[in-house]
């Protein structure tokens, strides 16, 4: 291995290949004994968990052992941006720096990709909703005449959010396989092709997933001649994993079943008039379960809906049209490939529904340890079952294939500098840890400020008092040209505190400048972020969204505010199972579920503030249940070691007096 290590201390050092070649790269000790670490897991074929706080450089860290010593890699990332900003910015200028002499490829899952099929059959009916839609799918048309890759993030004109897209992608449910007429043209099996070529694949969680529990996104055959994996934003992965190892089905595959049989019976079937009506009345049956569960997005056990007398009924009811559709299309599949896949997937999509409606006591096995529930979105209901926990499964799925090494990696995957929580959600107790602390002076670059005097969190009028006490924050933050991040538990919380701040504005709009407001959702996150950015002092209020994945660098960004200590909603379907199942056994809950998962999300929250050695910055948490109750130490000692400040007066001093 000191062979190895030498290698890679002169490619980090001052002077070596990365400072030669790479613009603004700083030698950090954190980051040279973290690739040390990766390398040797990568020769011995180890699992390694390795935390990495802001701005150790855990890209470069693992990028260069992965080029030198991994052979095929796979490197997995939390979300598509960031698997675009991996393969097209810092992959290059790491080959490039090391001369290293492999071929990459950018994979990602069958929706991201033109397909010619959907999208000359989409043209031919020209059903759009408007003349804006008309325009934008002929943007999408003449994209798809120039392009090489087909994949619609380099389709700028679109947006990537469109529902065009749909019209104009495939789904593992519709796509035709073999028998699809343009399968010489198809752009998913050219990335799939190049991916089997190359060294080294960038992918997503999704589509990591998706394949081990579909088999159906190319990874299927990557896998068993993979060296490395690796798992950038690794804290994702155990809410991902469960996502993929639920079975689920919703309304609006229903639907767009629905569409496409509708538009495969309009060639292949049109006189076979019995479908067109079938078609409608199954959409409406669709439609029907949706409203059961009232007109509110939120998630709901299994349970409590099968107390109410509409929801089974109306369950029922779309099974049997499922069930009827499928007839239907039986008689007519050998018309056309594309009917006989409808056809199959009416059946499935049946099959689906009535295990969901299978009582756990009625099932063999493992399926008994399921979470039914299902979550309502604005115009679709779907519905899961949810492995109690994933670590079993997730364990059998590293072990099923030949030895390999795995990589676990994040800014926040400790409680206090333990592993155990991540490692019990993901069934990695045998793992490596390492732990590398940011290199950045929080004692002399942040303040963490907990305000005095807040209500408790469930109190009415909170998020009043939070604004209130925030206020002076941000007037001091606008003053020396700094921008804020509000970040909010909930959408509820965050409408709330974009409403208290306007009128705060609003009454202070005569005695200074008002700082420019913007709320999640109004535009697109990128752009939202770059509106953000240009501004300078604007304040941004978000959820979700915003609490991770953001870097904005410099006076942009200099005060964070968290409203509460994140902890998930008591009565979620999931949660509120697990928790019941640790009860059972005689385990603590809240002290080893709840609270390590809120303390996680909150690291990820504070990372927000300082992304370089340059930026200075305000964590304010209000949440008084931080210093009010024994279990907040534990928070407070999971934060960076910033200075700490219970007084406005020091906090609005610390933009004054720079």
């Amino acid at each position: 291995m000191s062979e190895i290590s030498s290698s890679l201390a002169a490619i980090f050092a001052p002077e070596g290949a990365l400072a030669l070649n790479i613009p603004n790269f700083r030698a950090r000790p954190q980051q040279l004994h973290m690739a040390e670490r990766i390398a040797a897991a990568i020769k011995n074929q180890r699992t390694l968990i390795a935390e990495a706080g802001t701005g150790t450089g855990k890209t470069f860290a693992y990028l260069v052992p992965a080029l030198l010593f991994g052979g095929k890699v796979i490197v997995s990332t939390g979300t598509k941006t960031l698997q675009d900003q991996l393969f097209q910015k810092d992959l290059p200028l790491v080959v490039r720096a090391l001369k290293a002499p492999v071929q990459t490829a950018l994979l990602k899952g069958r929706a991201n990709y033109l397909c010619p099929y959907h999208l000359r059959r989409a043209a031919t009916e020209n059903r759009f909703q408007s003349r804006e839609d008309a325009a934008l799918f002929k943007k999408i048309a003449r994209f798809a005449r120039f392009t090489k890759s087909g994949d619609k993030a380099e389709c700028g004109d679109v947006p990537e959010t469109s529902p065009l897209w749909a019209q104009a992608t495939s789904t593992r449910d519709n796509c035709l396989g073999q028998e699809c007429p343009d399968h010489a043209e198809c752009f998913v099996l050219a990335a799939r092709k190049t991916a089997l070529d190359a060294e080294l694949i960038v992918v997503n969680h999704h589509l990591f997933f998706a394949d081990v529990t579909l088999r159906d996104e190319g990874l299927a055959e990557l896998l068993p001649a993979c060296n490395t994996v690796i798992f950038d934003e690794a804290h994702q992965l155990p809410e991902v994993a469960s996502l993929f190892f639920s079975e689920s089905v919703s309304t609006a595959q229903i639907v767009e079943l629905a569409r496409d049989a509708r538009a495969e019976a309009a060639i292949a079937a049109r006189d076979f008039s019995e479908l067109p009506a079938a078609l409608r009345t199954l959409e409406t049956a669709a439609r029907d379960l949706r409203l059961a569960v009232g007109a509110e997005p939120g998630r709901f056990a299994a349970q409590k809906l099968e107390n109410t007398a509409v929801f089974p009924e109306s369950l029922a009811r779309l099974r049997q049209r499922c069930q009827e559709t499928a007839k239907l299309l039986e008689t007519q599949a050998e018309r056309s490939e594309g009917l006989e896949r409808c056809w199959q997937r009416a059946l499935e999509l049946e099959e689906r529904i009535a295990r969901w409606q299978t009582p756990p006591e009625e099932t063999e096995g493992d399926a008994a340890r399921k979470i039914r529930w299902c979550e309502a979105f604005s115009q679709s209901l779907q519905l899961f079952a949810t492995p109690l926990s994933v670590a079993d499964i997730f364990l059998r799925q590293m072990e099923s294939g030949p030895p390999r090494a795995w990589i676990f990696t994040s800014a926040t995957l400790t409680v206090q500098g333990n592993f155990s929580h991540y490692q019990s959600e993901l069934g990695l107790e045998k793992a490596e840890t390492g732990c590398w602390e940011s290199p950045f002076s929080y004692d002399r670059q942040a303040l963490l400020y907990a305000p005095q005097g807040l209500p408790d969190p469930n109190a009415w009028g909170y998020m009043d008092a939070v604004v209130d006490a925030v206020w002076p924050v941000i007037q001091a933050a606008a003053d020396s040209h700094g921008g804020a991040f509000f970040l909010c538990t909930s959408l509820k919380a965050m409408r709330r505190v974009h409403e208290l701040l306007q009128q705060k504005i609003a009454e202070n709009s005569q005695s200074s400048a008002s700082p420019p407001l913007f709320l999640q959702g109004e535009r697109g996150k990128n752009e939202l972020l770059n509106h953000f950015r240009q501004a300078g002092n604007g304040i941004l209020v978000g959820s979700q969204s915003f609490w991770e994945g953001v870097d904005v660098r410099g006076k942009a960004l200099s005060l964070v505010v968290i409203d509460k200590l994140p902890f998930a909603p008591p009565d979620d379907p999931v949660l509120s199972a697990r928790i019941a199942e640790m009860k059972k056994k005689g385990r603590r809950p809240f002290l080893e579920y709840q609270l390590p998962r809120a303390i996680l999300q909150i690291k990820q929250g504070a990372g927000r503030l300082i992304r370089s050695e340059s930026d200075r910055g305000i964590l304010m948490i209000c949440d008084p249940r931080m210093l009010g109750k024994p279990y907040g130490y534990r928070v407070w000692r999971s934060l960076p070691p910033m200075r700490r400040t219970r007084e406005e007066r020091e906090a609005v001093a610390f933009f004054r007096d720079p």
